[in-house]
């Protein structure tokens, strides 16, 4: 019988620590002032709740070349940081002395070593009482691994697939035209290299917010920039420059990274029923205005529920993704049929006094506690984001 954790391809909610990989290629004579922006930028991130510990090393091989490395005590910690706005103006003077970096975040599954491990007081120095019984030195780097959080349950089975959505809004009045150019742009082409494929982009948008999920098969960063270089993917941007509320200028580099780092929408939850395939799958968003804060609680109330869905075989839902970035929360679902034959499943609400719960954490909550179905399914209809266009690439049509 297939277990709940196979059924999971992507989550940052099992409470496992998380391991940060930051690769860094450095511009020639560019080391004293990337140094000097690490040793400021560290001093914030040290002081980052759920921050454990981080390490500058550099490449024995090509001195440009350098890993930052930090540990963190679970990945909604660390989302929350790098999402921040924050974040965003800390990282900036990295701009002028990195030539290209790579991010990669693992959660920590297993874990073997001796003693404390990175993060823990450091072991040099004369040796304390606790230190002189090995009984005791035990004690002490267990208690210490316990508290830098847990270790990952199980290994998840993944599909072979990465996730990963951005959103933007346009000027009000806009819209319109906007759905109209995101809707007949010409698709660019699906294979990137051997190893990665663009498997499928889908565009919604609700109200005067667009959110553009991709869907690929290898690696994301050389399916995103292979996107961003293809001619008519080009055109629309410079088409739909004028309509946005957050101007830009994609030949300028900064800008562009600036733009499209505000714009990132990480998917923090993937479940899949698996096997399940049919003609009458459907595609839909539902867009979640989170207050203040509960953004990342939000998203955890909808991956529950769903993971729940997706194991019971009388569900409709066969896959769902939930995006969350601060407090825009995006909810992707495949499943049969209407949307509103179950509205409190669809919703996320389904049981208990979840659609209570749900309301505590939106920001749309002065609407009132949709309880009856009448109200659940007019909430549903709130929440539907309206489909642009969902695009598969020919091999998967």
């Amino acid at each position: 019988m297939t277990t709940l954790s196979e059924r999971i391809s992507q989550s940052a909610f099992d409470g496992s620590r998380l391991r940060v990989v930051l690769l860094l290629d450095l511009y020639d004579g560019a080391q004293n002032q990337f140094l000097e922006v690490y040793e400021h930028l560290q001093a914030q991130v040290s002081s980052v709740p759920g921050h454990i510990s981080d390490e500058l090393c550099q490449s024995i091989e090509n001195p440009s070349q350098w890993l930052i490395t930090s540990e963190w005590e679970s990945a909604p910690r660390f989302l929350a940081w790098i999402n921040s706005e924050e974040h965003v103006a800390s990282v900036q003077p990295l701009h002028g002395c990195v030539r290209d970096t790579r991010s990669l975040r693992f959660s920590v599954l297993r874990e073997i070593g001796k003693g404390p491990g990175p993060g823990s007081p450091s072991r040099t120095g004369p040796p304390s009482t606790a230190a002189a019984s090995p009984d005791a030195a035990d004690r002490a780097a267990r208690a210490a691994r316990a508290a830098r959080g847990s270790l990952q349950v199980a290994p998840r089975r993944g599909d072979g697939v990465v996730r990963h959505a951005l959103t933007f809004t346009v000027k009000p009045g806009s819209e319109p035209v906007v759905a109209e150019l995101l809707a007949g742009y010409t698709s660019p082409q699906a294979q990137v290299d051997e190893n990665t494929r663009l498997r499928r982009t889908s565009l919604f948008m609700h109200g005067n917010r667009v959110v553009r999920a991709v869907e690929v098969e290898g690696d994301l960063l050389a399916a995103l920039r292979h996107v961003a270089q293809q001619p008519e993917v080009q055109a629309l941007e410079e088409a739909i420059n004028p309509y946005l509320e957050q101007d830009r200028d994609l030949s300028d580099p900064g800008s562009a990274r600036m733009f499209f780092t505000r714009a990132a929408l990480p998917a923090v939850h993937h479940v899949a029923a698996g096997g399940r395939e049919s003609a009458d799958l459907g595609r839909h968003a539902l867009f979640y205005p989170a207050k203040d804060g509960c953004g990342m609680a939000l998203a955890r109330l909808l991956a529950g529920q769903d993971e729940a869905a997706v194991d019971d075989p009388t569900s409709p839902i066969e896959g769902s993704t939930v995006f969350q970035r601060d407090d825009i929360v995006v909810r992707l679902l495949d499943l049969r049929g209407p949307l509103d034959a179950r509205p409190a499943l669809a919703l996320g609400v389904e049981g208990g006094h979840k659609a209570a719960v749900l309301a505590r954490l939106l920001d749309s909550a002065k609407d009132g506690v949709p309880t009856t179905d009448q109200e659940i399914s007019r909430f549903l209809a709130r929440s539907e984001m309206r489909l642009i266009t969902d695009r598969r690439s020919p091999v998967q049509a």
